[in-house]
């Protein structure tokens, strides 16, 4: 299916969503992060995050909403801006404050109680994206079954993964970024943060050669709508079925622990992955009848099939409270 860069929606539902991802992580300056572009033009909103992961264990963050005015022209809000070039190229940049914090988990209180945080700096983010495969559309591969239960959280969903390089200015410190690894998605449709229920989505990369990305949501009765891909020696396989084997949460029941993954893909092999979190940021939705839901964006460690040397992204929603 061709990724076309926006969509107009034929929906009059204010949860219709167009939304852009990217996350990096370089291990060499171990400095790595996450930005979310959003849009829901019925409401009309746009949102965006970025989240900075620094090597002295701080974490630097943005979080803005506006009226989605650059959408459909542009994916941008405010500072943070996903530039299309080609289909595989893209180019991420930011420009503005960033709010540090020694422990991420309390970012969400920081607007409340600025005494918590540590500093305020001035950021300057100039990435590039090379694709290292041809972009990946879930739905082209998920069940029926699948389809039902992830209707809430969109209803096409495309991923690449790339070489990323470029500059990045934070403060007074500076770094250099030659070809670390990094990945996009984009997805629209349907997005109720409070009313999807549950989900996990990991991007795991090994190599330039060797990655997985396997997502699901789950309902109450702990039935999985999952999708994904392995990516292997510049083939994409698709991921036909996946097995929530152990999901491992605080006593808070929000923040995770651990996860582990059997995964059966298209090619009829069997795979166990396991994943862990790193540093927690919390990004917390409540809708207009007082629902909640905790969105955790982690830059986490992973295991597949032996082989330890995974890292990436371990993303995690969990329904908090419920009227």
């Amino acid at each position: 299916m061709t990724e076309r860069l926006t969509h107009k929606t034929r929906s009059k539902n204010a949860n219709w969503n167009e939304s852009y991802y990217f996350v990096f992580y370089d291990r060499k300056h171990e400095v790595g992060g996450m930005s979310r572009v959003g849009f829901k033009p019925n409401r009309p909103e746009g949102m965006t995050f970025l989240f900075l992961f620094l090597p002295d264990g701080t974490v630097a963050a943005s979080y803005t909403t506006d009226e989605g005015n650059e959408y459909p022209s542009a994916i941008k809000v405010d500072g943070m801006h996903h530039q299309h070039i080609r289909s595989d190229r893209w180019s991420y940049t930011f420009n503005g404050s960033m709010v540090v914090v020694d422990n991420s988990e309390i970012l969400p209180r920081v607007r409340e109680q600025p005494d918590l945080i540590k500093d305020l700096v001035d950021v300057s983010m100039n990435l590039d994206f090379a694709g290292l495969n041809e972009p990946y559309e879930y739905s082209e591969h998920m069940t029926a079954e699948s389809l039902r239960i992830g209707k809430n959280s969109g209803d096409k969903h495309w991923e690449q993964i790339a070489k990323i390089s470029g500059t990045l200015d934070i403060g007074e410190s500076q770094y250099r970024i030659t070809d670390c690894l990094g990945q996009r998605d984009h997805t629209y449709g349907i997005r109720d943060w409070t009313g999807i229920g549950e989900w996990f989505y990991f991007v795991v990369w090994f190599d330039e050669a060797h990655a997985v990305n396997p997502a699901a949501v789950i309902t109450p009765d702990g039935r999985l709508g999952s999708g994904g891909f392995l990516y292997r020696n510049g083939r994409n396989v698709p991921i036909k079925d996946i097995r929530l084997l152990e999901h491992r949460f605080r006593p808070d029941g929000l923040f995770p622990v651990s996860t582990t993954l059997g995964l059966t893909d298209d090619e009829g092999e069997e795979h166990l992955l396991k994943g862990q979190p790193g540093r927690i940021v919390p990004v917390p939705f409540k809708d207009e009848r007082g629902s909640e839901a905790v969105l955790v964006q982690s830059l986490g460690t992973f295991e597949l099939d032996g082989v330890r040397s995974g890292y990436g992204a371990y993303e995690v929603l969990k329904r908090g409270h419920q009227p």
